[in-house]
C-alpha cells in the first residue's frame, strides 16, 4: 500500500507545476499571438493563486464526501484536459478560462498532498514532503527547460510545445483511481481509518457530508494565520518567479532559449534541495530560521536582479532557486503543525486557500508596475518588499506548536 502510494504522490507532484512554468518560456508569443497588454498578461500570471484560493477553500469537503485518493483522480482528468484546451484558445479570455480549469485540477491535489503523506506516513511527514516536492521541481523545472525545445520542434508553433503538457497530467490518473479503490492502512489516520465520511475514507452513496471544520478556530490560532501569511507571502514571490523571471532576463538582452535554461537551473535547485530542507526540517525543533534562511536568498537574488540582471545571470538564478526552497519547508510545516490527517487537511486548506488569496495581488501588480514603468525597478522594488514581510512571517510560523 504505502509503495502504490508513493508511485502516485511522484506522479501527482511532477504535474503540479507544469501547467505554470511551461507559460514562462514562450510568454512573450503567447502575449503577442492574443494580443495581451502588460496587465492582462500579468492577470494571465495571477490566475494560479486565484483558483488555488478559490478551489483550496472548498477541497477539504471535497475529500470528506470522496475520498482524497478519487479527488485527486479527477482533479488530474481536469488537469489534463485544460492543458489540452487552453493552448487552442482563439483569444485571452478563453485562455484564461481553460488556465483556470487546468489550474483548479492543480489546486485540488495542492491541498490533499500533505493529508496523504500524514495519512499513509505519518512518521515521515518531512522526508515524504521532501520526496514529492523534489518530484514537483522535476516538473517544473523540465517544462521550463524544454517548453521552448519543443516549440521550436513543431515548427515554433507555442500551442502544441504548451499542449505536450497534458499528456503527462493524463498519466497520473491511473495511479490515483487505483489508490482511490483501496483503504488507507488501519494506524496511519491518528491511529484508526476513521469512521465513514472522515478524511480517510468517502462517505458512502447518499449519507450525510459532515459539516465542515470550524474555521473560526483556525482564524483565532495565531500558528495557523502565521502560517498562511507565510505561505500567501513565498507564493506571491515564487508565482512572481515562475511568471516573470525568464521575461526579466529577455528583456535584459537573453534569448528565450537561455532565459527558459536559468529559470529552470532555478527549479532543478529545488530538486535536491527540497527533499534536503524539508528533512532538515524534520529533525528541527522550531523551523523559523531555516525559513528566514530562504527569504534571505529570495532578497539577495531579486537585489542582483534589479541591479543588473545580465551580469552573472546564474548566480541570480541560483539564489531564487534557493528560495523557492520556501514552498517545500511551508507544505512540511502544515504537515509537522496538525495533530493526524484530518488536522492536517484542515489546516492546509485553511492556509492554503488564504495564502494564496493573499497572494493574488502580487503577480497582478507586477504585471501593472511592469506596464505602467516600462522597466523592471519598481516591480522588483515591490517583490523586495514582499521578500521582506515573507520573512517576518517566517519567525512566528516556525514556532513547534501543534495545531488539531
Amino acid at each position: 500500500m504505502r509503495r502504490a502510494a508513493v508511485v502516485a504522490l511522484v506522479l501527482a507532484a511532477l504535474n503540479l507545476r507544469p501547467g505554470v512554468t511551461s507559460l514562462g518560456p514562450v510568454l512573450e508569443e503567447v502575449s503577442d499571438s492574443l494580443d495581451m497588454s502588460g496587465s492582462m498578461t500579468g492577470l494571465v500570471t495571477a490566475v494560479p493563486a486565484v483558483c488555488f484560493a478559490v478551489v483550496g477553500s472548498v477541497t477539504p469537503l471535497l475529500a470528506r464526501r470522496f475520498g482524497a485518493g478519487s479527488a485527486i483522480a479527477v482533479a488530474g482528468a481536469v488537469l489534463a484536459v485544460g492543458l489540452a484546451l487552453r493552448p487552442f484558445a482563439f483569444d485571452a479570455v478563453l485562455f484564461l478560462v481553460f488556465t483556470a480549469l487546468s489550474l483548479a485540477g492543480i489546486a485540488v491535489v495542492n491541498v490533499l498532498l500533505p493529508m496523504v503523506v500524514k495519512q499513509y506516513f505519518p512518521d515521515r511527514v518531512g522526508t515524504m514532503t521532501g520526496l514529492y516536492s523534489m518530484a514537483l521541481n522535476v516538473g517544473a523545472s523540465s517544462a521550463a527547460a524544454l517548453t521552448a525545445p519543443l516549440t521550436e520542434a513543431f515548427g515554433g508553433d507555442w500551442r502544441y510545445g504548451l499542449a505536450t503538457w497534458s499528456v503527462l497530467a493524463a498519466l497520473a490518473v491511473p495511479a490515483w483511481l487505483t489508490l482511490a479503490a483501496r483503504r488507507p492502512p488501519d494506524g496511519h489516520i491518528g491511529g484508526a481509518a476513521g469512521p465513514p465520511g472522515s478524511l480517510g475514507t468517502p462517505s458512502p452513496p447518499g449519507s450525510p457530508v459532515p459539516p465542515p471544520a470550524v474555521e473560526t478556530r483556525l482564524s483565532r490560532d495565531p500558528t495557523a494565520r502565521a502560517l498562511a501569511a507565510y505561505f500567501g507571502l513565498q507564493a506571491s514571490v515564487a508565482y512572481i518567479i515562475i511568471g516573470w523571471l525568464p521575461q526579466i532576463y529577455r528583456d535584459a538582452g537573453l534569448s528565450a532559449g537561455a532565459a527558459g535554461l536559468l529559470f529552470s537551473v532555478s527549479s532543478l535547485l529545488g530538486i535536491p534541495l527540497s527533499f534536503a530542507v524539508s528533512a532538515a526540517a524534520d529533525r528541527m525543533r522550531h523551523q523559523s530560521g531555516l525559513a528566514v534562511a530562504t527569504g534571505v536568498c529570495g532578497f539577495a537574488g531579486f537585489t542582483g536582479l534589479l541591479v543588473d540582471a545580465s551580469v552573472t545571470p546564474w548566480l541570480w538564478a541560483i539564489l531564487l532557486g534557493i528560495a523557492n526552497c520556501s514552498f517545500p519547508l511551508a507544505l512540511a510545516m502544515i504537515g509537522m503543525r496538525g495533530r493526524d490527517s484530518a488536522s492536517s487537511a484542515r489546516l492546509s486548506g485553511f492556509v492554503q486557500s488564504r495564502g494564496y488569496a493573499l497572494s493574488i495581488p502580487g503577480s497582478l501588480l507586477v504585471g501593472v508596475l511592469y506596464d505602467r514603468s516600462g522597466g523592471w525597478r519598481l516591480p522588483i522594488a515591490f517583490v523586495l518588499l514582499l521578500t521582506l514581510l515573507q520573512m517576518a512571517a517566517a519567525v512566528p510560523a516556525g514556532r513547534n506548536r501543534r495545531i488539531g
